[in-house]
This record gives structure tokens, sequence and C-alpha cells, in this order.
């Protein structure tokens, strides 16, 4: 199974080596390390890992947590592949999906982003959902300005953008793992920047609301 891993450890030489270390102790296999943020003597990271299914996570929590100094901020599951860009590659589909535009972005977000479910909404309530997404849904109003990391009730964290050219608002959720990180909220930003500026978007998407209703 895939894992994503926050850790934030001392900015220093040598920090990372004993956290991968210390997840090949536990019998992770490490695919791809992601640096965040660092600042203040603290470096956030995220590392994809590959384990058994018989590997409890708690087991990599363990082991990353006998390091000194190190945090572990959260352990879930991951359906990107490592070393890819798979955001340009949906995005040269989207170019081509015509009416399919919108449903193919948000059935796309949850995988982009090792997130749970995506969805979109209207004034008049959802528009679309991703599978997993949650039945009766309520989207929260307003939509912020800009996307934004926020946690919905029961601690389900997501991140809320406004689509203002299609007159809907997103919603990117994961239950498990921590809070959106700002990096992760100023890559969405950017997709949805060219998603939203390609030629066919808004008039396929504005077919594909007339059908719906």
């Amino acid at each position: 199974m895939l894992l994503r891993v926050r850790v934030a450890l001392p900015d220093r030489p040598g920090s990372l080596a004993q956290v991968t270390k210390a997840l090949g102790t536990a019998g992770a296999d490490i695919t791809q390390v992601t640096v965040l943020d660092r600042g203040a003597g603290t470096a956030i990271d995220d590392i994809t890992v590959f384990c058994p299914e018989s590997t409890p996570r708690q087991l990599l929590v363990k082991s990353l947590e006998s390091v000194e100094d190190v945090r572990v901020e959260g352990v879930w599951p991951t359906r990107e592949t490592a070393g890819t860009y798979p955001e340009l590659e949906i995005l040269k589909y989207i170019t081509t999906a015509g009416d399919r535009a919108l449903t193919t972005l948000v059935d796309s977000l949850p995988v982009l982003f090792s997130a749970d479910w995506a969805a979109t909404a209207s004034e008049r309530g959802a528009v679309y959902a991703s599978w997993r997404a949650p039945q009766g849904l309520i989207v929260p109003v307003p939509a912020p300005p800009r996307p934004a990391a926020l946690t919905l009730e029961g601690g389900v964290h997501a991140i809320h953008a406004p689509l203002p050219p299609l007159a809907l608002t997103l919603l990117l959720a994961r239950s498990e793992g921590p809070a959106f990180h700002r990096i992760e909220v100023h890559r969405l930003t950017r997709i949805l920047e060219i998603f939203l500026s390609l030629p066919a978007t808004e008039h396929g998407v504005a077919r594909q609301l007339r059908r719906q209703r």
C-alpha cells in the first residue's frame, strides 16, 4: 500500500537520513520526498512510502518518533504515483473533455492531493461530487475570496475554493492525515487557474448545468 507521511524535523544535515533510516527499519520503502516548508530551524516534509498491507501505520509512527526532535503530523493513504506529474496529464485530457471537463477535474483532484473526495456546488446545492463524497453534502457558505484551508464538522480537513466564472465553489476534503498545507492550497490554486483559463471550460460547464436543471 502507498502511504503519505508528513513529518516535522530539524532543518540540519543528517536529519532526513535519520528519518529515512527509521522508515526503513519499520519496513517502509521510500518512493518520494517533498519539502513543504523550511524555516525557524524546522522542515516539513511529505514522504511517500510503500509498505506491505500487514505493516501497521502505528509502527511507522513509533519508529519515526524514536528519532530525536521529529514530530509525525500524519500518516494517510495516497493514490498518487510518485515521480510523475499527474496534474499535467489531467489538464491535457480536460482540454478535449468537452462537457465532461468539470466532472473530470472533480474526479481527479482526490488522487492528485491524496484526499478522499471533491465536490462542486452552486447556490442551489451540490452540482457534482466524486464517488466517496458523503450523501447530503452541504458546502460551506459564503465561499472564500480565494482557495483556503479549513476544518469541517467532524474534523474533516478541506480546501474551499471559489470558481467565479462558473458561479460555483469547490470543496476538496480528506478525513485522514493533517490539515492541508499552504503549499497544497497554492498547488490547487494554480490548477484551478489553468482550468478556468481553458477556452472550452466555461461553455462546457454551462451546457452540463443546463442538462441538470
